[in-house]
């Protein structure tokens, strides 16, 4: 009536409130997949929402899935804002991973103060140098950041696999020696009891740490502002002064150090060595994160935290459905993420136009 906007038309509201539908239209369609073999949708769920959720230590697992999920959707969303499909998170980690176990076990005696950022750079390090390579690839020869960074993912399992089983592995196994006991970041249970087993460590205060730095960088530096440009439109942002090359070299290069930061959970936190395949498509699953999340850091860790959920959620629940079950899941809210987006935002026209006609009348 006084012209002011209705708050479904706030871009605030549609980003929050379309990744809560995609989530509640995947769980629906989940329940009929439930109902299909056998049991019942709403016990399911119950027992997956309090067993991930109603316990310290499924609340503890719930972290600890949740932790490598943030920095791989984080990787992804910094790219994405700068108009980069970076797919290559997977191989990133992996490097980034095994750079810092392969450090750690050449720096004993280290004290603790070193060690621990010494091994979190590495892990940077590594994960940022692969980033780079299809970033300059992609500024200097225009190759796409797609093709480089699905190639590289082969070539860095391809290296780890063999680095870890001809060269640095304990025999009979598929892991490298322990990194130096100073590198190694402590689980919640030594502090907080109720957490007793769960293997939930420090590292989930680097990865909020990592979301806060990728909020700042993006929204509050001039650099952040050069980054957003170049997404929107390459080439007004060269007509505008802002080097496109400079910044798909930057932004590919700080997605992969973010990517890098996944061995701070698994291997500093965890295992305390490198094992060959331990990273189970995480790098991919930062894709649909990112996707989630809306490429907004505070919104990849709650779709981060979703997907925790549903990994752990699957061993709860896999004496009652398949565990691709799960899977489905996950594939269904990518899938309601991406076409709801559309489908939302068509019904809000429509509404308002009926809205504003009803005004008018």
């Amino acid at each position: 009536m006084d012209g002011k906007k209705h708050w479904l038309e706030h871009p605030a509201t549609q980003n929050f409130l379309i990744p809560i539908l995609a989530v509640i239209l995947s769980f629906a369609v989940g329940a009929i997949f439930i109902l299909i073999v056998g049991q019942n949708p709403l016990e399911v769920y119950s027992i997956l929402f309090s067993q991930t959720l109603g316990t310290s230590y499924g609340v503890g697992q719930l972290l600890f899935k949740t932790t490598p999920l943030i920095f791989a959707g984080l990787s992804v969303a910094l790219c994405f804002r700068a108009g980069l499909f970076n797919i290559g998170a997977e191989g990133q980690l992996q490097m980034g991973a095994f750079v810092t176990a392969l450090v750690g076990m050449y720096t004993f005696g280290v004290p603790a103060f070193l060690e621990v950022p010494l091994l979190i750079l590495a892990g940077m390090v590594g994960g940022g140098v692969w980033g780079f390579i299809p970033g300059y690839l992609k500024a200097k020869t225009g190759a796409h950041e797609v093709i480089n960074t699905i190639m590289l993912n082969f070539v860095a399992a391809a290296l780890v696999s063999y680095f870890v089983t001809n060269v640095y592995n304990v025999p009979a196994t598929v892991h490298t020696p322990p990194i130096a006991p100073t590198g190694r970041l402590s689980r919640f249970d030594t502090v907080f009891a109720g957490f007793a087993g769960s293997p939930v460590n420090f590292s989930i205060l680097i990865a909020l740490l990592a979301a806060l730095f990728v909020w700042y960088y993006i929204d509050r530096t001039r650099y952040g502002y050069e980054l957003r440009v170049v997404g929107l439109n390459p080439k007004a942002a060269e007509y505008g002064g802002i080097s496109v090359s400079k910044n798909i070299i930057l932004s590919m290069t700080i997605g992969g150090a973010i990517a890098g930061l996944v061995g701070t959970n698994f291997v500093m936190g965890y295992k305390y060595y490198f094992e060959e395949g331990f990273s189970t498509g995480t790098g991919f699953m930062g894709i649909a994160v990112a996707l989630l999340g809306n490429n907004n850091p505070f919104g990849v860790i709650l779709a981060a935290l979703l997907f925790g959920m549903l990994e752990y959620g699957g061993l709860v629940i896999n004496t009652m459905v398949p565990k691709e079950l799960v899977s489905i899941l996950q594939a269904i809210v990518i899938i309601f993420v991406i076409s709801s987006n559309k489908i939302f935002r068509r019904i809000l026209v429509n509404f308002l136009k009926k809205r504003t006609l009803s005004i008018n009348d």
